[in-house]
């Protein structure tokens, strides 16, 4: 079992910043493929960037440029810095883990709202 607690969310202006963190459980994180989603009301929840074990990453066109993923293996933890915020970008958003040959485990979300 991988526990993950999503921290960050807020209330920001268009245009402003937001970094979101992910803290993971267990020793293995570094393995781990760690990824962000987010869902906004009343639609599906769409991938937003991942990072692999090595540190590479990839990103949805909507935010390539404006969102930047990372990770800290020291200290189990993913973070999405996001800037250059738009109000589309208001959406629950929520953190991944998927170690090696198991299932995909979620986090329960951080809310964030970009007001115009």
């Amino acid at each position: 079992q991988v526990q993950l607690v999503e921290s960050g969310g807020g209330l920001v202006q268009a245009g402003g910043s937001l970094r979101l963190s992910c803290a993971a459980s267990g020793s293995s994180f570094s393995i781990y493929t760690m990824a962000w989603y987010r869902q906004a009301p009343g639609k599906q929840r769409d991938w937003v960037a991942t990072i692999g074990s090595g540190g590479g990453t990839i990103y949805a066109d909507s935010v390539k440029g404006r969102f930047a993923i990372s990770r800290d293996n020291a200290k189990n933890t993913v973070y999405l810095q996001m800037d250059s915020l738009k109000p589309e970008d208001t959406a629950v958003y929520y953190c991944a883990a998927t170690p090696p040959y198991t299932n995909t485990y979620w986090g329960r979300g951080t809310q964030v709202t970009v007001s115009s």
